[in-house]
């Protein structure tokens, strides 16, 4: 073992960042100058509205338009004087002449204006004809069409079921901030509003490289895994809005895995699984520190503390840890809050499910723990309106290469830094990690 390498692997991790210093760090990387008008550090792109569910609005959005943009009915029934209408009931309704419909081009005919003492029919949604400023509903009506009158059975009041114009959205008026993620409901808002397109900010694009002499892609011989950090951090960044491009396995070699960071320098981030701690095989780090500046090494996170968190050319090179749960636990601390950085926002809180905790959780102070976490239902009688109506196990204290103890949990509670442990019995707020943006 060469002198450089024996003094990494005997250091340990004597120092570890606290988790919110190495954000700080990994924040201050990112927030680069972006786009000259939005600061969006992945740039924008405009979209057709019917794609853009999910994306991040890059400026403010204003309604082109009103809406609705013109008085519709709100109600089927006819499009009356209100004046005319006047006195009207069951015993002694008005009788109006019905005006003549104009050409039917839609299965819905109706006159376009109407004369003092008239009536035509309408829809809901139908533009009103001109001289009308109310509807009598059809519930309301009796019409004699053999001699082209309606008799009005109830008296309405002007603009009594019309939609005005403007009474949705005004044009003009504020709808979004820039840094809005739009949902399915902003898209109908949004084409509402006059807009077929929109400015977002692109998706991030993210370089997934597992490494390992050990990992396989088929069936494992004795000493070989299979590969399943890369396939697990590259969904999770698709689910969390970018756009992932999942490489092949790379050995534990420092040539190349210096070939594998250069050639995903064209995306936004890249991120390596596995070789990030101080052993003999653990050759990121350097290779990092070579190609660029390693910010951060050790986190005082558990699981997986063994995170490199360094910058090349400017693009931001996650390494994390190779065991699958620490790696989880690292992508969502760090990899997420990455993307939102570049879209130009901030990482939302993740859901929470209160829960009474059934057997402690240890913790060592100075370490931020995530302990894997089952919900199970309490019975009606062990919880009230301010007892919680789950209760939280431990589906394992620690080991961080057991997967299934996150592929079987609900989410997992947060013991901060300050803390030795939660006891059993109190109440926790078990995270939702694994979500959509």
């Amino acid at each position: 073992m060469e002198g450089a390498d024996r003094e990494r692997t005997e250091a340990g991790f004597k120092v570890r960042t606290p988790v919110d210093e190495a954000r700080r760090i990994l924040q201050e990387t990112v927030a680069r100058d972006g786009d000259a008008d939005t600061d969006v550090p992945c740039g924008t792109e405009t979209v057709d509205v019917d794609r853009a569910d999910g994306r991040v609005l890059a400026a403010p959005i204003a309604a082109a338009r009103d809406v609705p943009h013109y008085r519709r009915a709100a109600m089927d029934g006819y499009a009356v004087r209100a004046a005319d209408t006047f006195g009207a009931s069951d015993r002694s309704p008005e009788v109006l002449q019905l005006a003549e419909p104009a050409a039917d081009t839609d299965g819905h005919a109706t006159a376009d204006s109407i004369a003092p003492g008239t009536a035509a029919r309408v829809h809901t949604g139908s533009a009103l004809p001109e001289g009308a400023d109310a509807v009598v509903m059809i519930e309301r009506v009796t019409e004699r069409e053999s001699v082209g009158e309606l008799e009005v059975e109830d008296a309405v009041a002007e603009g009594e079921n019309v939609a005005p114009i403007g009474e949705d959205i005004e044009a003009e008026q504020h709808l979004y901030d820039a840094g809005h993620r739009l949902r399915p409901s902003d898209l109908g808002l949004l084409r509402s509003a006059g807009y077929g397109r929109v400015a977002v900010a692109q998706q991030p694009t993210v370089g997934v490289v597992p490494t390992g002499e050990e990992l396989v892609a088929g069936d494992p011989d004795p000493g070989e895994v299979i590969e399943t950090n890369g396939l697990t951090v590259s969904r999770l960044a698709q689910r969390w809005g970018a756009r992932a491009t999942y490489r092949d396995v790379v050995t534990d070699d420092p040539e190349s895995l210096r070939v594998a960071i250069q050639r995903d320098l064209t995306k936004d981030v890249v991120v390596t699984t596995g070789g990030s701690s101080v052993g003999e095989r653990d050759l990121l780090p350097e290779v990092i520190d070579d190609l660029g500046e390693v910010l951060v090494h050790g986190v005082g996170l558990k699981p997986g503390h063994p995170v490199c968190l360094g910058i090349v050319e400017e693009t931001p090179v996650l390494a994390l840890p190779g065991y699958p749960v620490a790696c989880i636990v690292n992508a969502v601390q760090f990899l997420r809050p990455v993307l939102r950085w570049l879209e130009g926002t901030e990482p939302d809180p993740h859901p929470t499910t209160r829960a009474r905790l059934e057997r402690k959780i240890p913790s060592e102070p100075g370490t931020r723990t995530f302990a894997r976490v089952q919900l199970t239902a309490r019975d009606a009688d062990e919880s009230s309106h301010d007892e919680p109506r789950y209760e939280a196990v431990p589906t394992r204290a620690s080991g961080s290469g057991v997967l299934s103890s996150v592929a079987l949990a609900d989410g997992w509670v947060i013991v901060d830094d300050d803390r030795e442990g939660i006891p059993a019995g109190e109440t926790v707020a078990v995270e939702t990690w694994e979500i959509n943006p």
